[in-house]
């Protein structure tokens, strides 16, 4: 289970240093800007938040990141499972399948045998 599935992002491509740019914004004109944004917030951030706030912070970025991870890992795991099951049903049909033509080739075989041997009873009573 080597495969990687393209649709679903890395961690590295979800959570990246580089900062997100507007649409239509080119990347070198957007960046210095939000940088200075960037900046001015943090420090204001480290100079004023108390403990609390610290800690607000922790764990809303923490259930954030939770539960975008949580809906990747269920789509994952459910299309797992699916292929998983797929070959467990695959595999477990053929053999049913199998049982099935023997039990019926028997079946046949003896009930092929008995009217053969009703039949030549009744041509050999006919003939006394």
């Amino acid at each position: 289970m080597s495969q990687f599935d393209q649709t679903i992002p890395l961690l590295t491509e979800v959570f990246s240093d580089q900062p997100d740019t507007e649409p239509g914004t080119p990347p070198a004109a957007a960046a210095p800007a939000r940088d200075e944004v960037n900046a001015h917030l943090e420090e204001r951030a480290i100079d004023t938040w108390s403990a609390p706030e610290w800690n607000l912070l922790e764990r809303r970025l923490s259930e954030r990141i939770l539960q975008q991870l949580q809906g990747r890992v269920d789509f994952v795991l459910e299309q797992r499972l699916r292929d998983s099951m797929e070959e467990v049903l695959k595999h477990a049909v053929a053999g049913l399948t199998n049982e099935i033509r023997t039990g019926l080739q028997d079946t046949i075989e003896k009930i092929v045998v008995r009217a053969v041997a009703q039949e030549v009873a009744h041509l050999q009573s006919l003939k006394k």
